[in-house]
């Protein structure tokens, strides 16, 4: 992307026999006399566990639930309060398969 020096602008590209970048709102244009190539890799955020990481599940109780990846029949469960005070509390479950810890919520 390339903005215009005098107002700050996105450019956009106009292409009617030549091709240029303009500005919609001032007078601004740029000549296209060669290939514009610019890359940047960016570099991904870390994923924040919404729930608290492995600690929120330290100590949550078990309850007879079946996982809808690997179909084992117990999970951790944990109630949080995710909308207002008069909406139902969202539960959420983790397999306690030692493979699995597939995490859902109803």
């Amino acid at each position: 992307m390339y903005f215009c020096p005098a107002c700050s602008n996105l450019l956009l590209v106009q292409s009617d026999g030549t091709q240029r970048l303009y500005c919609q709102t001032c007078p601004y244009i740029y000549p296209i006399v060669k290939t514009i190539v610019q890359r940047k890799t960016l570099d991904r955020k870390q994923v924040d566990d919404v729930l608290g990481g492995d600690e929120a599940w330290a100590n949550v109780d078990q309850t007879e639930a079946s996982c809808p990846r690997c179909e084992h029949d117990r999970a951790y469960y944990m109630q949080i309060q995710t909308r207002s005070a008069d909406e139902p509390m969202t539960t959420f479950y983790k397999c306690t398969g030692l493979k699995c810890g597939w995490q859902w919520k109803e």
